[in-house]
């Protein structure tokens, strides 16, 4: 790391104000199941001196459901099956909530369980009364401790489907959703390693088989682009959590285009804390001088994809080239079912998406539109608009695949990448 990150790296901590902390799975349960006292009170003193020094803390936790296994006697072959894993969540929240209650009020921090679901986040309004929330418990000094509504949602319990793709997330993802949604300025992700790991006499990450670790695998410091290479060398589940390195790495480039910090660390060491913020240089630090607005990030990351249109050539140069808007004239078809300001994806002809947005209008507005009905007839009672602009310029995120660019994010396989506006073109909304 050169001098320049390394004094970036110092100041960007020294003066992160708000903070998102994620524990995984392996911090938070020890092997019987049970929470492991021993790693989680020096993280809560560490929090709780970061509260004192002024800083806001969110606490994002994973456990929930390997501490409802352990207290029912469940091995581990039994959370195959999805509404166990939903029933072992309803158990272990109590006993985690219950575990950081006496814990935190030791160091007089009061906390507040904020359970959510992907709706939470894929719901624009609701997406924006998650940050009131949120930021009117911060101002009344609280600790939000964040985790997925597991007993209603399935989409964080949702295990590696058949070509082992990740199917919605993960603590991982919620973490850095939350630290998108409230600006926060660090995400801490804390796990059962030091960081992302390469061995030492590769120039170029290469992937480690943290079971037999030797002198020869280093951490790798800092980050300023997720490449394809760094995506392999982290890919791969952990073995007791979800998602493993790779969902680690995808949050961290939400984190990056959100403007802030993320830093993968162990969360065994009782001083991890407090080393990085007090600047030493501990796990793997991420860092971007580029930002996506609001909204955007909203569109790539948090919305749910609704449906879906297909696009003719002229369209997909268009918006790829040209930075335009998507007419209707430019959709061949309309697949799914979506309403007006709900995201879809846009693909061409071969079924490859180029982009997603927020619709204008609703999956039969479009569809009528296509077929040729008349501005000013009726559909679905309403008058069909006059304005053909199916998407608006501003609501459009590119996705590209293969190598990403410095001005490029990533969410699951693809690259996400926020474009300019042209001249003239429709001013952007902040989320």
């Amino acid at each position: 790391m050169n001098h320049e990150i390394e004094e970036i790296r110092q100041r960007r901590f020294a003066a992160a104000n708000r903070i998102v902390v994620k524990l995984g799975t392996s911090t938070v349960a020890g092997a019987g199941g049970a929470i492991c006292a021993e790693r989680i009170e020096p993280i809560a003193r560490s929090i709780a001196l970061l509260k004192r020094k002024g800083r806001q803390v969110v606490l994002v936790s994973s456990g929930a459901v390997g501490l409802g296994a352990g207290r029912l006697g469940l091995p581990r072959a039994r959370l195959n099956d999805l509404v166990v894993r939903q029933a072992c969540a309803a158990v272990g929240q109590t006993l985690l909530m219950k575990a950081y209650e006496q814990i935190f009020a030791a160091h007089e921090v009061k906390i507040a369980q904020v359970l959510l679901t992907e709706e939470d986040f894929g719901d624009r309004r609701r997406y924006q009364n998650l940050r009131s929330t949120m930021e009117k418990l911060l101002k009344f000094g609280v600790l939000p401790i964040v985790n997925e509504n597991d007993t209603v949602s399935t989409a964080e319990l949702e295990y590696l489907n058949e070509s082992n793709r990740r199917i919605f997330g993960d603590n991982d993802r919620l973490a850095a959703l939350v630290m998108s949604k409230l600006e926060a300025d660090a995400l801490v992700l804390l796990t059962d390693v030091d960081g992302v790991l390469r061995r030492s006499d590769q120039g170029q990450p290469t992937k480690v088989d943290i079971s037999a670790l030797d002198e020869q695998v280093e951490v790798i410091p800092f980050v300023e682009e997720i490449t394809p290479e760094l995506r392999a060398l982290a890919s791969g589940p952990s073995a007791g959590g979800r998602g493993g390195m790779l969902s680690k790495v995808d949050a961290a480039q939400i984190a990056m285009r959100a403007g802030g910090l993320a830093v993968i660390a162990s969360g065994k060491r009782p001083d991890t804390l407090d080393r990085i913020f007090a600047g030493e240089q501990v796990g793997t630090v991420f860092f971007s001088s580029s930002r996506m607005d609001g909204k955007r990030r909203w569109i790539a990351y948090a919305a749910s994809v609704r449906g879906s249109v297909v696009v003719n050539a002229g369209a997909r140069d268009a918006i790829l080239l040209g930075k335009a808007s998507l007419l209707v004239s430019g959709i061949i078809r309309v697949e799914g079912d979506f309403d007006s300001l709900e995201v879809i994806s846009i693909q061409d002809a071969n079924g490859h998406e180029l982009a997603r947005g927020m619709a204008n209008c609703s999956s039969r507005e479009a569809a009528a539109l296509i077929n040729g009905a008349p501005a000013g007839s009726q559909i679905d009672g309403k008058v069909a608009p006059r304005a053909v602009v199916f998407v608006t310029r501003d609501n459009i995120v590119i996705v590209e695949s293969g190598v990403p660019s410095n001005d490029q994010a990533v969410s699951g396989s693809a690259e996400l990448k926020s474009v300019a506006e042209p001249d003239g073109g429709a001013a952007r909304t902040e989320g």
